[in-house]
């Protein structure tokens, strides 16, 4: 894959006759599976900074997760595609996990903006405890170039404003959204157990886990090796 290379379909909406910038929001996660609080951050993200879309990005390789068994990608891509079908404000994106190699964000969000063009401003949401560790992540001196964070809290996460001081105030926002203690782990943790995934992911998603028998001991997934952190 060219992801340097602008002409490159990385299966996102077009902007077609949208006046003046374009602001996209782009969620990347492993989406193991994808759930409620997922979707309930992206809408609220949506709200607060009038985006126009906002784009969900399935990793590929997860490189942090390296050891752990994590479903294939085209399973966590097709449980994206169903649970963000109904909002027309949703996309999903294959460009990580048809990228070969560790997932990176600063590779996810300079492929995107070659995607998209100059007249876009690029939003990427994530959680706030993910936020505060930033720094940390690859190319961590072109991110803040790239886009605005905003770093949704999560149910039991205390993250202080002090947490952020070390990140540019003008480009990172911590947000409150409606508290969903939902998680992906409880989710797989929930099928193991017999017990049901009902308004925990949307009903779509809750019939494919149920199809392809997903996150039970016959079908738990493969143990993700990731390549050797740079």
């Amino acid at each position: 894959m060219n992801s340097g290379d602008p002409h490159h379909n990385l299966g996102l909406a077009r902007v077609v006759n949208h006046k003046g910038r374009y602001r996209l929001g782009v969620m990347g996660g492993t989406f193991d599976p994808i759930h409620h609080g997922h979707l309930v951050a992206a809408s609220e993200v949506a709200a607060r900074f009038s985006l126009d879309e906002v784009v969900f990005v399935p990793t590929g390789i997860p490189w942090q997760k390296a050891g752990r068994r994590v479903s294939s990608r085209e399973d966590r891509y097709l449980m994206t595609v169903i649970a963000t079908a109904s909002n027309p404000r949703f996309t999903v994106s294959r460009v990580d996990i048809d990228r070969h190699g560790n997932t990176y964000t600063v590779d996810t969000l300079k492929d995107i903006k070659a995607e998209r063009g100059p007249d876009v401003d690029l939003y990427f949401i994530t959680g706030a405890d993910a936020l505060a560790s930033i720094l940390t992540w690859r190319g961590a001196g072109e991110l803040f170039d790239l886009a605005w964070f905003v770093g949704v809290s999560r149910p039991g996460v205390d993250l202080s404003a002090r947490d952020l001081s070390h990140l540019p105030p003008d480009k990172v926002t911590r947000l409150e959204v409606p508290a969903l203690a939902i998680s992906s782990t409880e989710c797989r943790k929930r099928v193991g157990e017999g017990l049901p995934l009902w308004y925990l992911v949307p009903d779509g998603v809750v019939q494919y886990v149920a199809k392809r028998g997903l996150y039970t001991p016959a079908n738990d997934g493969a143990v993700l090796h990731a390549d050797p952190v740079e």
